[in-house]
């Protein structure tokens, strides 16, 4: 079944979503909340030995909740969760929540990356400015957001480049919308032997992360972690969103195949470094819902892989359009076509 990226090529293509981002310069970090325009299901999966992250376990099919209200992702490792509070307060202003004896409880999932080394001002006289970023994301959300350098992505590393905010989206051509958002801040790489291609380059589209060409073949991989990735950080944090209609179940079921997208795009992945986590949405507005259990199941299964390509293309977009920042050179600067 034919399709392409959307009108976009962002998590926004799914109808309902609008992305916030706010960064602070001096600290080198930054906020992305993911807003959608009403409570939606959403389920998660958390993958390596590092992971940092808050209310993920109101994500769990059994849990009570079934609906959340936004999801924040940050920089600043631990003290980065202090960004969902900010969310939660904006939320609360707007009446938006889980409604719980006459009042509202925003359910705001979170994640964390590491750039605590990337030589910004870490020292905060007072308290870690991720609350107040949290707050100031919610309110510059929108349809069109920055990639590269913005929002969780800012002060983001991957290996020896410059990381950042990816996203990429598939259209089918009946009509289903998978998309995804990722923080790329890895540390493994997401280039192949010599440096000159992204080992996400079979699923661009186009030349959405600079049509470099493939990795050739038998080039083998590195086996070792990336010596330049101790100037960086570790940890990609992201969402994936779609228009079917899914539960919780399903949705668990979507994240954990999007993880593939990660192992598709970097290497090595998932390492006790990194606390790689994927989130999944469902706004529902498609009109080709299955009505029987085995076309369902089929449809998490189509759904998944479309997911995981797109979160292979985001962790490289979010490479290439990143700009320099500090001792991190952008992958513009280095990376040439094949040849």
């Amino acid at each position: 079944m034919g399709g392409a990226p959307g009108r976009l090529n962002l998590l926004s293509d799914v109808p309902g979503i609008r992305v916030g981002q706010a960064h602070d310069a001096v600290v080198r970090s930054g906020v992305t909340v993911i807003l959608p325009d009403a409570r939606v299901a959403a389920s998660v999966d958390v993958r390596g030995g590092g992971p940092g992250t808050r209310e993920t376990d109101l994500l769990q099919p059994q849990a009570m909740v079934q609906q959340i209200d936004a999801i924040a992702l940050a920089g600043g490792s631990v003290f980065g969760l202090d960004a969902a509070s900010g969310v939660t307060h904006w939320l609360a202003r707007q009446g938006r929540g889980f409604p719980v004896h006459g009042m509202v409880a925003p359910i705001v999932p979170a994640a964390i990356l590491f750039d605590l080394g990337n030589g910004g001002n870490k020292d905060w006289p007072d308290e870690p400015p991720y609350r107040r970023l949290g707050f100031a994301a919610c309110e510059a959300a929108t349809e069109d957001f920055a990639l590269g350098n913005a929002g969780a992505g800012y002060g983001a590393a991957a290996g020896r480049l410059k990381g950042g905010i990816g996203s990429a989206s598939w259209q089918a051509a009946d009509g289903l919308i998978v998309a995804a958002l990722v923080a790329a801040n890895p540390v493994g790489s997401v280039l192949g032997p010599g440096n000159k291609a992204f080992w996400a380059a079979p699923w661009e589209c186009g030349a959405e992360f600079g049509g470099l060409g493939c990795v050739p073949a038998g080039a083998g991989a590195d086996h070792e972690l990336p010596p330049e990735s101790r100037i960086g950080g570790h940890t990609c944090i992201g969402v994936v969103a779609t228009n079917a209609r899914l539960d919780k179940t399903a949705l668990r079921h979507i994240a954990t195949m999007a993880q593939d997208g990660l192992a598709r795009a970097i290497r090595p992945v998932h390492t006790p470094f990194d606390g790689d986590t994927l989130f999944a949405l469902a706004l529902p507005s498609w009109a080709g819902q299955p009505g029987d259990e085995a076309g369902a199941a089929r449809l998490v299964a189509r759904i998944g892989s479309i997911a995981a390509d797109c979160v292979a293309r985001a962790v490289a977009r979010g490479v290439w359009e990143a700009e320099p920042l500090g001792a991190l050179p952008a992958a513009k600067q280095i990376l040439h076509p094949l040849g």
